[in-house]
Formats: structure tokens, C-alpha cells, sequence
């Protein structure tokens, strides 16, 4: 039977500074909560790295263990050594308000028996560059963090904030140790595991986590979040096969118009070599247009909206290549359902999680 109280928990590689301004902000939040409150950091990181991290911990009375590799492992292992009946997971690029554990603790011990979890906000920091304005536009990346702000219930959440109940975590077995990826698609099999054992994941939008924009400045990294909650969507499918949905997979619309084109080539005197760039244009086009949803259509505005919808390709992208990879060629055209069941809106949400 454990103790009464709030055990945070925070997988991490790396992110040293991070980790150090996350902890910080957990040590204050810890001031104004009514109950005990742990931290419990869990690090696969490397030396030098992992050097830091015990130092950071040992600044802000953290306990620090060593951890697997996949993310939804390591908050396995925090949630086994932790003390308390709450259990918050927060990311590790991210910074609490101070009012967020007293706002979990309370909204959790107030709620019914079955209420399993409660849904934070998670708020990206703004920051003026052309970089942040193109992922504005997008339908993919910040989606679900802001859920909670515009539901009073939801199937899954993010685990950059949510607090559950130990019990109900324990009693549906935590998380997917091994997912497809490393990290990407655990967060959303516990919560759907969780909503369909009865165990229900209601929010809280006082509960508000701050996403440091630091981890999604680079071009490069946004790519790769894409690809990775692509690759996550088609693992889902694995494990939850009743929440596919028919989809128009960009990328495998532009490869399966490519093998069309090359085959029809030696007919046509090379004319079915113009269907890839006739595709990809009125996808690009029409992909475009929602981006640019009731904006004026300047050049900058245009220019943003152009870079997101390819940027969100990437998504596709990750889709078509763990179809291939899980040898499901069959689910090349379609997606997972990520809203459905156990989702109550309390203002229909501006953007969706994946198309």
C-alpha cells in the first residue's frame, strides 16, 4: 500500500540544462502543494551527462536511477520505486507552473473512484521566428498538448502531463516497455488502456506545463518528431486494430503515382512521368490552403503555410515506412484514429492530431 502523496516522475537523456531549469521549477511548484512530493529522475544517459544529472538532482533533492533506453520503460522503473498513490510524468524539456502538483493532487482526490487520471495543458513558449510560425500552422505537432484546455475529458493524453493514480496505472500494467520507437505511441496506448478499463482521464486546464522551445527550434528535430509520431501511429494499429481509418497517406499517394508514371513511361513517350509533379502539386496545393486556413494570403503567410503542409509530410512519411517495416503493406492507406472514444470537448478543437 503506498503513502499518500505526489511522486513525479522524468525519463531523460541528455538535456542536462533542461533538466536542471525542469527540476528547479518542480521545487518550486513542490511549495505550494498541501501533500508529500517526491522527484524521481530516470537517466539512460552518458557519462558526462549522467555526471550532471546526479549533481542536479542532488541540487534539488531529486532521486536520481539509472534507466532503460525506451521512454515508456524508464517511467516503469520510476513508477516501481516511487512512494506515493499519485504519480505525475512530466517530460523532460519542459518547466511546471507553480500551481501544477497542488492542482493534480486536488482535481485527482476530489474526483470519483472512476477517475484513473487527470490532463494537463501542455503550452509551447512562443518564440518570434520563422520556425515557430510554420509550426503554428501545423495539424500535427502541438496538437494533443492542448486538449486539455478545450476538453473535459479525453482517451489519452500526453505524458508531458498527467497525473494518475498508481492503482489504476498498476492494474492496466503501465506502460508498453518496447514500443516500435524509442519514444512516440506509449503515452497513447496507456490512455486508451486506461479509458477502456474504466479508468477515466479527465482534465484539468489550471494544470498548465510549459514546453521549453529550445527542443523544437531546428528544422531538423521538428522532421524527426514528425516521422517518429508517424512510425508510433502505425505501432498503434498493431495494438489497437479496431481505431484504423481509411487515409490519403501523402507519401504513399506520391510513390504509388511514381510506380504508375514509371510503368505507363515506355507507352506514353515518357508523359506519365509528369504525374508525380501533377500529384504532389494539387496535394501541396490543397494541403496549403488548410494551412492557410481564414489567414490573408501574403507572401509570408503563404510561404508558412507551403513549409508546414511538406513539414507534415513527414508524418506521413514515418506512417509509410513502419507499414513496410511492420510488413503491412495492406495499411499503406490508412491512419490511426487518435480521437474517438472517451473524448468530451468542451469547445471543438482548432486543430487536429493527424489527417
Amino acid at each position: 500500500m503506498s503513502d499518500k502523496g505526489l511522486s513525479v516522475v522524468i525519463p531523460v537523456k541528455g538535456r542536462v540544462a533542461a533538466m536542471r531549469r525542469l527540476l528547479a521549477s518542480l521545487r518550486e511548484s513542490a511549495l505550494a502543494c498541501e501533500e508529500p512530493v517526491e522527484i524521481l529522475v530516470v537517466d539512460d544517459s552518458g557519462p558526462d551527462d549522467t555526471r550532471a544529472h546526479t549533481e542536479s538532482c542532488a541540487t534539488y533533492d531529486a532521486r536520481y536511477l539509472r534507466g532503460p533506453k525506451h521512454v515508456g520503460a524508464k517511467r516503469n522503473a520510476g513508477v516501481r520505486a516511487a512512494a506515493y498513490d499519485l504519480v505525475l510524468f512530466i517530460d523532460s524539456d519542459c518547466l511546471a507552473t507553480p500551481q501544477l502538483l497542488q492542482r493534480h493532487t486536488k482535481t485527482l482526490r476530489d474526483a470519483g473512484d472512476e477517475v484513473g487520471a487527470v490532463a494537463g495543458p501542455t503550452f509551447v513558449q512562443g518564440v518570434d521566428n520563422a520556425m515557430f510560425r510554420i509550426m503554428a500552422r501545423s495539424k500535427l505537432l502541438n496538437s494533443a498538448f492542448e486538449w486539455p484546455a478545450q476538453a473535459s475529458r479525453v482517451g489519452w493524453a500526453t505524458t508531458s502531463n498527467l497525473a494518475v493514480r498508481r492503482a489504476a496505472f498498476e492494474a492496466v500494467g503501465g506502460f508498453a516497455p518496447r514500443p516500435l520507437t524509442v519514444v512516440g505511441g506509449e503515452d497513447v496506448d496507456l490512455g486508451l488502456r486506461l479509458t477502456a478499463a474504466g479508468h477515466a482521464i479527465v482534465c484539468d486546464a489550471e494544470a498548465v506545463v510549459v514546453h521549453d522551445k529550445s527542443s523544437i527550434e531546428s528544422l531538423g528535430t521538428v522532421c524527426r518528431r514528425l516521422v517518429t509520431y508517424g512510425r508510433s501511429g502505425q505501432w498503434l494499429l498493431d495494438v489497437h486494430p479496431d481505431r484504423g481509418r481509411p487515409k490519403l497517406n501523402r507519401v504513399s499517394a506520391l510513390s504509388a503515382t511514381a510506380a504508375a508514371g514509371a510503368a505507363a513511361a515506355p507507352v506514353t513517350a515518357g508523359a506519365g512521368l509528369l504525374l508525380l509533379p501533377a500529384v504532389a502539386a494539387v496535394l501541396l496545393t490543397v494541403d496549403t490552403k488548410e494551412r492557410l486556413g481564414d489567414d490573408a494570403p501574403t507572401v509570408a503567410a503563404l510561404t508558412e503555410s507551403i513549409a508546414c503542409a511538406g513539414l507534415d509530410w513527414c508524418f506521413d512519411l514515418g506512417e509509410f515506412l513502419a507499414a513496410w517495416q511492420l510488413g503491412r503493406p495492406d495499411r499503406l492507406f490508412t491512419g490511426f484514429g487518435w480521437t474517438d472514444e472517451g473524448f468530451v470537448w468542451d469547445r471543438e478543437p482548432e486543430k487536429r492530431y493527424g489527417s
